[in-house]
């Protein structure tokens, strides 16, 4: 595998992480003892357009697409739009049918990027499966802290979708965004 250009980029808690070009294309390189748990997900995923494309990983090495944008902190301090934070929840409630919980998204700091009007996600290390994912109830948590959605508000709701995960319980929640 000829990659090219590479330069570090940043480090992870449990990996470090750089880019390069891959037939002509922009990557991350991925340093890590769990790049193999991370290239299953990536594969398991790969139908979800939110997540990146997987390339190679061997059991140290993880490579996949870069994906350009801001964290969702960055965006959240410049921008609170609708659409994109919808966009999200919906995407959680993808990983929620499919009885996968990726876990950072209480603090995704690093793990959502926004560009334009697409958002994809990153870092699934830690995903696991589960019968009670809680993908939507983590990052509602999170949009509370940052006070874009309202605790009193969202609680009842949330409690009901822990209970249920329907689709209809899902559009409450939506409804508060």
């Amino acid at each position: 595998m000829q990659l090219i250009d590479l330069k570090y980029f940043s480090k992870g808690k449990r990996s470090k992480v750089y880019t390069a070009y891959y037939k002509n294309k922009k990557v991350i390189v991925k340093y890590s003892n769990r790049a193999l748990i991370e290239s299953k997900w990536l594969k398991k995923l790969k139908k979800l357009n939110f997540v990146p494309k997987f390339i190679f990983a061997d059991a140290s090495t993880l490579i996949y697409e870069f994906v350009d944008g801001k964290t969702i902190d960055e965006y959240l301090k410049k921008n609170k739009n609708p659409k994109i934070l919808k966009q999200i929840l919906k995407q959680c409630y993808e990983l929620d049918k499919l009885k996968i919980n990726k876990k950072e998204l209480t603090n995704p700091y690093k793990h959502i990027l926004v560009k334009n009007s697409k958002v994809k996600m990153i870092d699934f290390e830690r995903c696991y499966k589960t019968n009670n994912p809680k993908n939507v109830t983590q990052f509602s948590e999170y949009l509370m802290r940052k006070h874009i959605i309202d605790r009193k508000e969202i609680t009842p709701l949330l409690r009901k979708y822990k209970k249920s995960q329907t689709n209809l319980n899902f559009e409450h929640i939506l409804a508060l965004i």
